[in-house]
């Protein structure tokens, strides 16, 4: 299994002229480091990729031990591309991957490591939230992922940028997010691949633990809210 992190945005709404995973937060790490100790809290640091292109050289220099996965392209693409360049590396394997600006609590990665070692694809969700500008979801008749995009309506609550596909969910996968546009979310390509490929995708409810997204100012301060 490997883990994606995707932080190649400039990352421009929250006004810092630095890379947002190198945001800090108020004990002193950055978002990238909170990141890091969460997940090598269950896994191992070397099989953590990062998908860089804003000041690339910023976050390679402040992290020297991870692998890195350069999306040239940065400016002009949204996840969906940054996503695939990953995954391309990875077509056998099964691959966690998240958001570069999510803060999230450590107790999630504990969460979802019985999912993992299932290999079960899943998005984490938080049903407490559901914001007009959040990526939301609904499910089928089995409970799975149907939509997931900004403007699904009656939605059930919000993804929260923490997500894994199964090895034999994830070249089905690469395919859709190869038809993506290049300005699409990597959410599209789980639409079209659980529309398309019938792909289970699991709803994972995270909404017991604290989980923030950082886009604005806002999003810091409330993120800091809950850091320890």
């Amino acid at each position: 299994m490997k883990i994606v992190i995707l932080a190649a945005g400039i990352g421009s709404r929250l006004g810092s002229p630095l890379p947002k995973p190198l945001t800090l937060l108020k004990n002193g790490k950055s978002i990238l480091q909170h990141q890091v100790d969460n997940l090598s809290t269950s896994f191992s640091v070397h099989d953590i990729n990062v998908v860089v292109g804003f000041k690339k050289d910023l976050i390679m220099e402040a992290f020297p031990d991870l692998t890195y996965i350069y999306n040239q392209n940065f400016d002009q693409t949204n996840t969906s591309q940054s996503l695939l360049k990953a995954l391309k590396k990875y077509q056998d394997q099964g691959v966690l991957w998240l958001n570069g600006d999510v803060v999230f609590d450590s107790k999630i990665i504990k969460k979802i490591t019985s999912y993992i070692h299932q290999n079960k694809s899943f998005v984490c969700v938080n049903r407490e939230k559901v914001g007009d500008e959040e990526v939301k979801y609904t499910v089928d008749d089995k409970g799975n992922i149907m939509e997931l995009s900004k403007t699904v309506k009656n939605a059930l609550g919000e993804a929260i940028g923490i997500n894994y596909i199964a090895s034999h969910d994830i070249k089905a996968f690469i395919r859709f997010l190869e038809v993506c546009h290049a300005g699409d979310y990597f959410e599209r390509g789980l639409e079209l691949a659980i529309l398309n490929e019938g792909i289970e995708i699991e709803p994972v409810d995270i909404s017991e633990f604290d989980c923030m997204e950082i886009d604005f100012q806002d999003d810091l301060n409330k993120a800091n809210s809950f850091i320890k």
